[in-house]
């Protein structure tokens, strides 16, 4: 007999003895073997394991809790067919056409396809088929002239982006049938939509906390019958004004598209704010349900994976449906700095703030001294930039002198400078660079064989753009996130790439590249339960690196 029985604290797992099952049993997290009574026992907060066990091996359950996720249906119907013919400028993959027929089903959803399989064309033909327009794109400043470009690519529909010469006059180029799509950024919202911002003041003198009733938009809101969010993972923070300005923008709309390759940055919270955004809380039993059950244990992300595929989200892989596009290989090149003595000096430093940071009991000072502590992290990432330079050029002035093109990332404007003067016949897209620069940029990058190396900020280069002419890409400095990380990378490994791309990695021998490298290695497949996103982190990088330099001191 195989039964499972739960108490108050755990799971009592008992049958008759099987070598092959006990392995099994072995694998739960948490088990233990009671040799008094011969059971095991689980602690209850891995009742997702258990369930997923008792599913599998055919247990009994008794004494569960009757909640709405009892005998949890984890079937997942497959994509839709597209049966509509869409007057597209060119012919969208088969499962493109699967997005859009996903798309036009929900007309409320999150696109969460892996960067590179082609969001925006998803998107723009779901608008098109539906005709939803006028239309609204919201985006990152940098992408929106990609936008425009789009639209005219792939459609006989105009777009224009938003400027001050029509603040106030563009919805009557929709009405003489001049444009349909409006492209604007997020920090834009706030001049082209919102009349006044009411926030009270406490008796403290303290403003108190804004809410969407607050803000009063103006009457050009109502023009919209669609909007495109784009990197919607921005709006993931619930306080922001910009979260609040496009949940404001989007209510009441009957198509609502949110884009974004990493829905999840951190932790099941960052969500809320974009199932809200497209209206959906309600598929999920409301606000307090979804934070009470997905966002206080790991137990339930599986249902909540199945929950968003049923519901309004869907993601699927490189590896999975563009079996032309090659995989990606990682190689770490470790360099011995220039700046050896700087960086133990800046070390020594660190270490008196984290032995600070380990004696502290006082959760506010803990919290201060962290943030001191990452600001000489920063320092430390610095010093090892600008040491390992010299191999950085070598190794570059190489792939060149081979004739391959190169993709670049770096952080420090020093460095991208320092770069540039060792590369001068090299490109930028860079944070001082406006969107005209940009463009042209990426398009001589693209089209002119001998422009061979293109030099990219992490911050201002990570998202929205299309480098397929390089198969290779390196990073001089590392950002935080196995999504920054991955998001950089699929500049090239996008649709268009027929060659294997070699992502390298330069890291600061014995320096806190190679801790931060290692750690990010671990962190990719963190939150695969809950979207199949394998760049998404439950938990900062950082909390890791102090938590190895700590042991190290």
């Amino acid at each position: 007999m195989r039964q499972i029985i739960q108490k108050e604290n755990s799971f009592i797992i008992s049958y008759d003895y099987s070598p092959w099952l006990t392995e099994i049993v072995r694998g739960l997290p948490g088990r233990k073997f009671d040799y008094i009574n011969k059971v095991w026992t689980v602690p209850i907060k891995y009742r997702g394991h258990v369930e997923e066990f008792a599913r599998k091996y055919q247990f009994s359950m008794k004494g569960l809790e009757g909640d709405l996720f009892k005998n949890f249906d984890y079937t997942v119907p497959d994509m839709p067919e597209l049966t509509v013919e869409i007057p597209l400028k060119r012919e969208l993959f088969p499962f493109q056409k699967q997005g859009v027929a996903y798309a036009l089903q929900k007309k409320r959803l999150i696109i969460g396809d892996q960067p590179g399989l082609g969001k925006t064309v998803e998107a723009i033909a779901t608008i098109l088929s539906a005709n939803a327009f006028p239309c609204l794109v919201i985006c990152p400043s940098s992408l929106k002239i990609n936008w425009e470009r789009e639209w005219d690519m792939w459609t006989a529909k105009r777009a224009i982006v938003l400027n001050d010469s029509v603040r106030r006059t563009f919805p009557y180029f929709y009405e003489a049938g001049m444009a349909h799509v409006f492209i604007t950024n997020y920090e834009s919202l706030r001049k082209y939509f919102v009349a006044e911002i009411r926030q009270k003041t406490g008796d403290d003198g303290k403003k108190a906390k804004l809410t969407l009733k607050d803000i009063k938009f103006n009457d050009r809101i109502g023009f919209f019958k669609s909007v495109i969010v784009d990197e919607s993972h921005r709006i993931k923070d619930l306080k922001t004004q910009q979260t609040k300005f496009t949940k404001g923008i989007c209510s009441g709309k009957e198509y609502i598209l949110l884009l974004t390759g990493t829905p999840v940055v951190n932790r099941p919270r960052d969500l809320i704010s974009q199932i809200g955004v497209i209206d959906r809380m309600s598929d999920f039993d409301g606000y307090p349900n979804f934070v009470k059950r997905f966002c206080e244990s790991e137990d339930y992300w599986k249902e909540l994976n199945v929950l968003l595929r049923r519901k309004c989200f869907f993601r699927r892989e490189k590896k999975d449906v563009l079996k032309q596009l090659p995989s990606k290989m990682r190689a770490a090149v470790l360099c011995e700095i220039t700046t050896r003595k700087e960086y133990a000096d800046a070390l020594r430093d660190l270490e008196t703030y984290l032995r600070r940071y380990r004696q502290a009991s006082d959760e506010q000072i803990q919290k201060s001294l962290k943030g001191e502590i990452m600001v000489r992290i920063g320092i430390l990432k610095n010093i090892s930039a600008r040491g390992k330079l010299a191999d950085v050029v070598d190794y570059v002035s190489d792939v060149i002198d081979s004739g391959e093109k190169t993709v670049l990332f770096v952080h420090l404007r020093e460095v991208s400078d320092t770069l540039k003067r060792f590369f001068p016949a090299a490109v930028t897209i860079l944070g001082s660079d406006d969107s005209q620069t940009r463009q042209r940029n990426i398009d001589r990058f693209q089209n002119d064989a001998d422009c061979q190396l293109i030099i990219c900020s992490i911050k201002a280069a990570g998202v929205g753009i299309t480098l397929t002419a390089s198969s290779r890409v390196a990073f001089v400095e590392l950002p935080w996130h196995p999504a920054d990380c991955e998001q950089c990378e699929d500049r090239t490994h996008r649709i268009g790439q027929t060659e294997s791309v070699q992502c390298t990695y330069f890291l600061g021998k014995d320096t806190v590249d190679e801790w931060i490298y290692g750690i990010i290695a671990e962190k990719r497949d963190m939150t695969r339960q809950i979207t199949g996103a394998r760049e998404d982190v439950e938990e900062s990088v950082l909390n890791g690196v102090i938590n190895l330099l700590s042991r190290n001191i």
